[in-house]
Parts: structure tokens; C-alpha cells; sequence
């Protein structure tokens, strides 16, 4: 079977562009057609300053809404990045063949940098080169395919360029992956500034519907989305952005098309008043299934350690594998005790 993986960030509250733009595939299509690991991918959260306390909290409640949203533990592998140890030690020697102007030249770190030197704090080297680390992420267990946004791409054809340089220095070693991309509903935007994705780290929250917002939250935040100056409701993401993405969310929620729905609508209050219902109800068993594994922690705890041991059973050769043809001496073995007698 093709192997995939993915990950999420626990650097914020999970936002519907996290649900319709990557968790409802995994749970839908990825888990069923390939041999598929999901990772809560907590070092990431490290690269910038955080609060240790909520780091955990964000981490236990991602992975309890990952298996909320249909990740089956029977069918997939769910697990914490820090409790599999091979992504730190794939991740020096991966350091090792990426170069500096490489990562420099990430968007993400330009754009990450640049906030953190406006709060006039100090840019952590990790939030350099956590690229690296995403891509032994993927690279230890021989993903074919990375299911990612359109702001992610580049992270795996980094991932994509080291896999083919440390082969051709080293011998075949690593698989090149490929990034996959969801159609509809790829990338929601911000209900608020449609210019600008649904993000988990937004300030205010009020352009971000969260997995957990109750229903009448969700509706207040979709009725009061901004809309466009013009008439009539018309799906053109360039001159009509805000329109645009309430006919794309309406469509991922609903199965349609953006177009098609475009027509059935005279007013910009019908569609939103539309839009609101539908989200409210993809969201419906997805809270209700997170109230029941919050309600049983030993569940969860279970299936996080259990997917860290099957994810470092699929690690550890692909590592292993990568320290050998680098040129780093293997563990010397303890010598075995002679039976008595012999």
C-alpha cells in the first residue's frame, strides 16, 4: 500500500480550515486507501515562544479531535512526533545535507521571523530549521505522499530535494515524496480577512470558526463574515474573496459545487444564513464524538502510546538505515555471557 503522512501543529485551537481542508480526508479517504500515519507534531511548537503547560493541553486536545473527526486507531497510526525518538535523530543528519540558503529562502520563516522581530522578540534558530525536521517527519517512514495545504508545498519539496541529495552522496536510502493537495475547501479563509488564511494562531478569533465553537458561536462568526462591495452573489475568488469563500465552505460542507451554489443565491444574507446551518451540522458529530473520548482519557493515552510503538517500529529501520550510509559506526553490542558450563 502507499504510505502517507501527515501532521498538525498543537500551536492553537483547531479551526474548520483544519477539519475541511485536511482531518475529513484523512478520516474519509487517506486511512482507507494506504498505510497512513497522523502525527501531532508537538516540537514544532517549540520555535517560538510558548507556555509549556498549554503546549500539552493543545497536544492532548488535537489528538483527542483527530480521532473525534474518524482517524480509526484500528485502520491508521496516531501518535505524539516526541514520543517517536527517530525524528530528532533523523533530523540532525538531515541538517547535515540541507544547507543554509536553503532555509532562509522558506516563506513560512521569512513571514514567522518577521512577527517575531515586530514583537520585538528574538527569532529561535529551531524556527530556522524546523523545516528539516518536518522533513524527517516524512522521511523516516518512507511516505510517498504528504497530504498538505498550499502553504506547506514548499516545506515538502524541500523534503523531496534532501531524500534525492542524500541518495545520490550516500546510496538509495529514502523515499521521494510527493504533496497531495484536496480540491474544494483546500485552504478556508479567514471570515474576517478572506486575503488571509483560517489559522489557528489568529489574534482575535473572530474570522476563525473553531472545532469546538458552540453552535451559536459558529453562526454570530458566519453571519457577520465579510462579504465584498458588488451585487449579487457570484463565486470569482479574485474580485470577490469573501463571497468566494463563504461558496467554498458552503460547497466542502455540503458536497457541491461553488458555482453552482453561486446561482441559488439572490442575497448575501441567504447565503451566509445557509453557510452558518452547514457548519454547524459538519461540526455536530465531531464535538459530540470529542465529548465522549474527553470523557475517557485512558482511551486516548492508549492509542497515543500504541501508535508511538507502531510508529517506531516503521521509524527505526529507515533511520537506522540513514546513520549506516552516512558513515556513522553502528551501537557496539553487548557481548553475549557464555552459558555456565560451556
Amino acid at each position: 500500500m502507499t504510505r502517507v503522512f501527515s501532521g498538525i501543529q498543537p500551536t492553537g485551537h483547531l479551526t474548520l480550515g483544519n477539519y475541511l481542508g485536511a482531518m475529513r480526508r484523512w478520516a474519509e479517504t487517506d486511512q482507507h486507501r494506504a498505510d497512513a500515519l497522523f502525527c501531532v507534531v508537538d516540537l514544532h511548537a517549540l520555535t517560538v515562544d510558548h507556555d509549556p503547560a498549554r503546549v500539552r493541553r493543545l497536544s492532548r486536545q488535537t489528538a483527542t479531535l483527530m480521532l473525534a473527526a474518524g482517524l480509526d486507531p484500528e485502520v491508521c497510526t496516531v501518535f505524539l512526533q516526541s514520543h517517536v525518538d527517530e525524528h530528532t535523530r533523523l533530523s540532525y543528519l538531515l541538517e547535515c545535507v540541507a544547507t543554509d540558503g536553503e532555509m532562509r529562502r522558506m516563506i513560512q520563516y521569512k513571514e514567522k521571523a518577521a512577527r517575531v522581530r515586530e514583537r520585538g522578540g528574538s527569532v529561535r534558530l529551531s524556527l530556522l530549521t524546523y523545516p528539516v525536521l518536518m522533513a524527517a517527519d516524512i522521511l523516516g517512514y518512507g511516505a510517498e505522499e504528504v497530504p498538505v495545504g498550499d502553504d506547506q508545498v514548499q516545506h515538502v519539496e524541500l523534503a523531496r530535494d534532501l531524500a534525492v541529495r542524500f541518495n545520490q552522496r550516500y546510496g538509495y536510502t529514502f523515499v521521494v515524496p510527493r504533496a497531495t493537495r484536496p480540491g474544494i475547501a483546500a485552504r478556508v479563509m479567514n471570515l474576517q480577512n478572506p486575503a488571509s488564511k483560517m489559522g489557528k494562531s489568529d489574534d482575535s478569533g473572530l474570522g476563525v470558526v473553531y472545532l469546538l465553537d458552540e453552535p451559536d458561536v459558529v453562526r454570530k462568526k458566519v453571519m457577520r463574515a465579510v462579504t465584498d462591495s458588488g451585487r449579487g452573489v457570484e463565486y470569482d475568488r479574485e474580485a470577490r474573496p469573501g463571497v468566494a469563500n463563504l461558496l467554498e465552505v458552503l460547497a466542502a460542507c455540503t458536497d457541491g459545487d461553488p458555482e453552482a451554489l453561486a446561482g441559488a443565491y439572490e442575497s448575501y444574507g441567504a447565503l451566509k444564513k445557509d453557510t452558518a446551518e452547514a457548519v454547524v451540522e459538519v461540526l455536530r458529530p465531531v464535538q459530540s464524538r470529542h465529548r465522549e473520548l474527553c470523557a475517557d482519557p485512558a482511551y486516548v493515552e492508549g492509542v497515543l502510546r500504541e501508535g508511538a510503538e507502531k510508529a517506531r517500529a516503521i521509524a527505526r529501520p529507515f533511520v537506522d538505515a540513514a546513520y549506516r550510509a552516512i558513515g556513522l559506526l553502528p551501537p557496539v553490542a553487548e557481548p553475549v555471557p557464555s552459558a555456565a558450563g560451556s
